[in-house]
């Protein structure tokens, strides 16, 4: 069988022509000619059978023979909010596990005990890029600049609304069995916290601002991976039937 080759080409339906770095590939690594046929993806819920029409050394030009349109296989929109750790290769493996598993849109925090405080938004879009790709999903999820803890808390948002942490003396209950007992197709958004986790402050900040205490299980998990279980959990929570 024939390998099937997948390019995101935003609006795809309007333009003639790959990406100038999907079109690289294109041509100098799998070396597409002329009536190829090529699979588009648009980031917004449609896939397009597509053949190549020309090619030159910057340049692969495309038809599109069949428009796809995908269904969403979970209900909702899934907000991970993430302080990012200081070893940043870390959180750009989370990005990318998260993104084959599947969520919406992804923030970072800039809390109390962070450790880093800036992150490059056009990097964690290229991992977000390829693992979409790679999983063949037909939704892109956002990437948005990384913000303050209280400006992100402060702003108003739908649906159900969490934070992670480890504070003993503040009640939490079972994120899973929170979100599994909402029949409702609700958004949600999950806060997880840096190394050193969210200050106690902020969590009293967030709670005053409609977020529900909550706990991802009885071991404590480093950031990263408490954020890829956020989702996770979340998936299977509002996976279709």
């Amino acid at each position: 069988m024939k390998e099937e080759h997948f390019f995101y080409v935003p609006n795809a339906d309007k333009a003639e022509q790959l990406p100038e770095e999907e079109a690289k590939h294109a041509i100098r690594v799998l070396r597409l000619n002329s009536d190829d046929k090529i699979y588009l993806q648009d980031g917004q819920g449609t896939f397009y059978h597509a053949e190549v029409t020309m090619t030159d050394k910057k340049h692969c030009f495309y038809n599109i023979l069949e428009a796809m349109p995908q269904e969403k296989s979970w209900k909702g929109h899934i907000h991970l909010a993430i302080a990012p750790t200081k070893m940043m290769e870390r959180m750009e493996w989370m990005v990318e596990k998260a993104t084959e598993v599947g969520f919406d849109e992804i923030s970072f925090l800039n809390c109390k005990f962070s450790e880093r405080k800036t992150i490059r938004k056009d990097r964690i879009e290229r991992i977000v890029v390829s693992a979409f790709k790679q999983s063949r999903k037909p939704w892109m999820p956002i990437v948005n600049e990384m913000t303050s803890f209280d400006d992100f808390i402060s702003q108003k948002r739908r649906g159900l609304k969490y934070i992670c942490h480890c504070y003993n003396e503040i009640p939490k209950s079972d994120f899973f069995n929170d979100i599994t007992n909402i029949t409702d197709a609700e958004d949600i958004t999950v806060l997880v916290g840096p190394e050193g986790d969210f200050s106690i402050d902020e969590v009293r900040l967030a709670l005053q601002q409609g977020y529900k205490s909550v706990t991802l299980g009885d071991s404590r998990l480093r950031t990263e991976t408490a954020g890829l279980a956020a989702v996770m959990m979340s998936q299977l929570a509002r996976r279709k039937d």
